[in-house]
């Protein structure tokens, strides 16, 4: 069941991506962050272009063809299954998430080509062993073959870095050499004393439920890998070129992105 008295990450995140999908409590949430941070809209739109770039370079120049996608959020424009599917029709697709809502959303919304498959599972990023032990998983991906795992601005809502890193390793342990990792992690690298001081009034008021990283941290969760050029960097810079110019500053994005290869 949907508790409309809490706030959800996906359903703030449809909110600054002007959707319909959100609750009052979701929408003051993300006033209240906006306010802090106005360019938050502009965080979302291109943390949402990373993941389309990444998607289309693994389906196109690695050739994966499976996709664990864990945090997936409320449907909306180029979900992973859709950039896979329009370039690989026989990709497959597992979706995770832990609102009943985005669920329920996607399995109305997103079907998949007939030659692919998608799978929704609902379940919490905190419990990896179960997310790899659920059979609607391993109906769809072949664990023996690479597999992508995207973790699209989720791991930030995991105060513990080391827990975070715990729960990254058992996920890709479960996965063979050539899986890749996809991942956006949101930080305070680039904020001024005065945004980082109101931020910490958020979190100090129970009101902040994401939890920044700097560099060092987002890139100890692709320790052991092969990271793709252009390594980590802010998701608006990761292999835009074709992207509309100019591109948005490091500070109005503030969010880190790498993909990386397991050896």
């Amino acid at each position: 069941m949907v508790d409309e008295s809490r706030v959800h990450s996906a359903r703030r995140y449809n909110y600054w991506l002007g959707g319909k999908d959100n609750y009052a409590v979701d929408r003051e949430s993300g006033d209240q962050i906006a306010a802090v941070f106005p360019t938050i809209r502009t965080t979302v739109v291109e943390n949402r272009g990373f993941l389309r770039r990444a998607v289309t370079h693994l389906a196109t120049e690695a050739g994966i063809r499976q996709f664990l996608d864990i945090g997936t959020g409320l449907p909306t424009a180029d979900n992973t299954h859709e950039v896979a599917q329009r370039i690989a029709p026989d990709s497959r697709v597992v979706y995770v998430d832990n609102d009943p809502m985005v669920l329920v959303h996607a399995r109305a919304l997103l079907t998949s080509t007939p030659e692919g498959r998608t799978a929704y599972l609902e379940a919490d990023l905190r419990d990896p062993q179960k997310i790899l032990a659920d059979p609607a998983l391993r109906e769809v991906l072949d664990l023996g073959q690479p597999v992508a795992l995207m973790l699209i601005a989720v791991l930030h809502f995991i105060e513990s870095t080391e827990e975070a890193k715990r729960i990254v390793g058992v996920l890709l342990d479960a996965l063979p050499s050539g899986s890749y990792l996809v991942l956006s992690n949101g930080t305070s690298d680039f904020a001024d004393d005065e945004t980082r001081a109101r931020f910490a009034g958020l979190a100090s008021r129970g009101r902040l439920d994401a939890y920044p990283r700097t560099a060092a941290e987002v890139s100890s969760f692709a320790e052991g890998l092969e990271a793709l050029e252009p390594g980590l960097v802010v998701v608006s810079d990761w292999r835009a070129g074709d992207e509309p110019e100019p591109r948005p500053a490091p500070a109005e994005v503030a969010v880190y992105g790498i993909v990386a290869r397991k050896p």
